[in-house]
């Protein structure tokens, strides 16, 4: 859904049902939430990410991503409850560099999880993903601030295990912020490993939706452009798990 087309769940609802995957540029997306929510809080809620928190658990020891994470459970009507904080778990089958183990994030600030730029992205994912699968009731939804950071001497890796599925039912990628970065490519693959599709998220709003049952994806590395100065992408990730599942 590129910048000039019109912003309609009834179209996204199309794209992500026939593709497995949508690419939705700034201004769509933005008029999509905006549908939803305000985002009145919008600015504080992309400044908490100057706050997040090294991840220790990488597999090369690298110190090139900060997180901060939260549960939440959420019905189909879209009564939303953060959840008691607890670790983030995939297993080895979706994540075989980093799962098996339970990894504990440090949590997303309480006016940072209950500000309505965050309520407002998951009523939209879940107006969105619950009519993608309407027999479902609960879901079981995890949020993940995230910031890559790349320098001269390391690279930043989005996606660390690669091209990879995240072991739920559906992903909501959306970029906060990207400064002084080359790179970072989306990569969309069949189940066969065909290339579905390929995009670069380079503006605020930018978004990846991804049915992670029929498809794969995979983002580059990021490098800096100017190495003396900071570099990072800043990016939300929501991932939806129906209860049970």
């Amino acid at each position: 859904m590129r910048d000039t087309e019109p912003a309609t769940p009834e179209l996204l609802q199309s794209i992500l049902g026939h593709e497995g995957f949508a690419f939705v540029a700034a201004a769509p997306m933005r008029t999509l939430l905006e549908h939803v929510d305000s985002l009145k809080d919008w600015p504080a809620f992309a400044t908490s990410w100057n706050d997040l928190a090294i991840d220790h658990y990488l597999a090369d020891h690298g110190r090139y991503r900060r997180r901060r994470h939260a549960v939440f459970d959420i019905t189909a009507d879209g009564k939303i409850t953060r959840a008691a904080h607890q670790p983030h778990y995939q297993s080895r089958d979706y994540n075989h560099l980093h799962g098996g183990i339970e990894r504990w994030f440090e949590p997303i600030a309480p006016d940072i999880s209950a500000g309505a730029s965050l309520r407002g992205i998951l009523h939209f994912c879940t107006m969105l993903f619950g009519a993608l699968a309407p027999g479902v009731r609960d879901w079981k939804v995890e949020a993940h601030q995230f910031r890559i950071e790349a320098r001269a001497d390391e690279s930043g890796q989005p996606t660390p295990e690669g091209v990879h599925r995240d072991g739920v039912d559906y992903v909501l990628v959306l970029l906060i912020a990207r400064c002084n970065i080359a790179s970072g490519t989306t990569t969309i693959l069949s189940s066969k490993g065909s290339v579905l599709g390929s995009f670069t998220l380079t503006t605020p709003f930018d978004a990846a939706l991804v049915d992670d049952a029929r498809v794969f994806h995979g983002v580059t590395a990021v490098e800096p452009i100017e190495l003396a100065q900071p570099a990072y992408r800043d990016v939300l990730v929501v991932t939806f798990r129906r209860i049970g599942h």
